[in-house]
């Protein structure tokens, strides 16, 4: 009988409730948590029934029993807690952005691979079933040769009128929606369109009193002459998750602002090579029930522990979407369009 993968989780803040529950539903137990807030702590304790509760995360790193740790916790301390685990011989799931310079970042995959564990960046859009069907209807020509990618995050904090420290605050986040939202679409990107050659973005804060961005724009350049364009905001009401793919014969579209307890659909338009009238598509319809992609983001991070299978987005895929991040922000003050790591 195959051992159950014992974890636990660094930061219990609200993303880790995912990360919980994730855990929960892929057979591992989470045997122990840290966080700093006291408060938190006992909350957390009780409401998870862990067996261990701890301010100190190094005293977690220190526990036999655990195989594997998520760090949960603000951007500035994802690249000492993924060092200090992964010299503890824990693999690590790792919170997005994986780390706020890409020297950082590096030193984590180092880190990581030279202890022998696993590390996944929890670019969570790579594990849903719409993204999954889309890059496979892609890589078997069902749209012709891309030319234009669109993605797109949005939000407005559930209509909060102030945005946490741990996200507004330069020190602490590294960036703004940018980061938060667009690091994920930054990996989108290159999941669907390959590596990306240039890129011009333009930022602004418009709502919120935060040291950083609340809503930002992004074109880019793909190296294979594809264009793309990359929307995030903190200013838009509600929630909305999309990607709109185009080709030269066909397109895949699809978002999940469709109302509360509606199924969302890829849609795959294309020609049947009969007729012509301007809207006279033919449409494929693909459903996939209701997505919890940071579930299904930990379920992959645990096949990749108990099965040795792929990591779904490993840490060099983490490390290359914070420099399209980076190469944004250079644009930004520069006003000018960027190569990615060309600077």
């Amino acid at each position: 009988m195959r051992k159950r993968t014992r974890v636990g989780i660094i930061g219990t803040g609200g993303v880790s409730e995912e990360h919980y529950r994730g855990y929960l539903r892929s057979g591992a137990e989470v045997f122990a948590i840290a966080e700093v807030n006291e408060r938190l702590l006992r909350r957390r304790r009780r409401e998870w029934e862990v067996r261990h509760a701890v301010r100190d995360f190094r005293e977690l790193l220190q526990m036999e029993e655990v195989d594997a740790v998520s760090v949960c916790t603000p951007n500035s301390w994802h690249h000492p807690m993924t060092l200090q685990a992964a010299a503890a011989g824990k693999h690590v799931f790792c919170e997005k952005p994986i780390a706020m310079s890409l020297e950082l970042a590096r030193e984590m995959v180092d880190a990581c691979r030279r202890a022998g564990v696993k590390l996944q960046v929890n670019h969570r859009l790579r594990a849903s079933q719409a993204a999954a069907r889309a890059r496979k209807i892609l890589a078997d020509g069902g749209v012709g040769k891309l030319t234009f990618i669109r993605l797109r995050q949005a939000h407005d904090w559930a209509g909060a009128e102030r945005v946490a420290d741990s996200f507004g605050k330069r020190d602490q986040a590294g960036g703004g929606t940018l980061l938060d939202n667009g690091v994920h679409l930054m990996d989108l990107l290159r999941y669907f369109g390959g590596e990306v050659s240039e890129v011009f973005a333009r930022l602004a804060t418009l709502k919120f009193d935060v040291e950083v961005e609340d809503t930002a724009v992004v074109s880019v350049r793909f190296a294979s002459g594809a264009l793309g364009a990359v929307e995030c905001a903190w200013t838009a009401t509600g929630w909305e998750e999309g990607f709109w793919l185009y080709g030269t014969c066909g397109a895949l579209e699809y978002t999940n602002r469709v109302g509360r307890n509606v199924e969302p659909v890829l849609y795959h338009a294309r020609r049947d090579g009969t007729r012509h009238a301007w809207q006279c598509a033919d449409v494929d319809e693909y459903r996939f029930g209701t997505e919890n992609t940071h579930a299904q983001s930990v379920a992959a991070f645990l096949a990749a522990i108990r099965d040795d299978a792929p990591v779904l987005c490993t840490g060099e895929d983490g490390l290359e979407a914070v420099r399209l991040v980076l190469s944004a922000y250079e644009s930004a003050e520069a006003d000018r369009p960027v190569q990615p790591g060309a600077s």
